[in-house]
């Protein structure tokens, strides 16, 4: 019986194709960066923070919810990385999930004396403009001129956080 491989030379040649395609389509989607989305942020002080008022700064958008414990570990190295890069230029928002009773929110926030702007997003609509955004954590980094340049899902690793907000910030 005859290898079906002989009987089609080009299907080799076509599955390299198709493998070096995959590949290259790959490499230019993460090696450009995508727009973060146009939005208008409410924080629990009744402020409206939009995208275009960020533009020249460099800013974490934190999906998180009071129920998410990763979220709970995570924000007091939150609080620390804002207050490290502040005074550089960082904007962060820290958005509730759809599902965390705003009260439980205010509260949080409250006690725990968070230093940054935390919205709500009562409707969703932050959290599907993100791409569907279903598991906290999930944080953003956003450069000056409002492209993607970095999604975390779950805890970050704090260290290359911190070095990628100082180059973001310094560019």
């Amino acid at each position: 019986m005859e290898s079906p491989n002989k009987k089609r030379p080009w299907l080799g040649v076509f599955a390299i194709a198709a493998v070096l395609a995959i590949a290259i389509a790959s490499y230019f989607s993460l090696a450009t960066r995508s727009a973060a989305p146009q939005l208008t942020y409410t924080s629990l002080s009744g402020e409206k923070i939009t995208s275009q008022s960020l533009r020249g700064k460099v800013v974490m958008v934190n999906f998180w919810a009071t129920s998410c414990v990763t979220c709970i570990k995570e924000m007091p190295d939150m609080v620390k990385t804002y207050n490290k890069f502040q005074g550089k230029g960082l904007e962060f928002i820290a958005v509730a999930m759809s599902y965390d009773p705003p009260n439980y929110v205010l509260n949080y926030a409250k006690t725990r004396s968070l230093p940054f702007k935390v919205a709500l997003d009562a409707d969703g609509a932050a959290a599907k403009a993100f791409g569907d955004i279903k598991l906290t954590p999930t944080t953003f980094v956003i450069d000056k001129e409002g492209n993607i340049l970095k999604r975390y899902v779950g805890e970050p690793d704090f260290a290359e956080l911190h070095q990628l907000l100082g180059k973001a910030l310094a560019a």
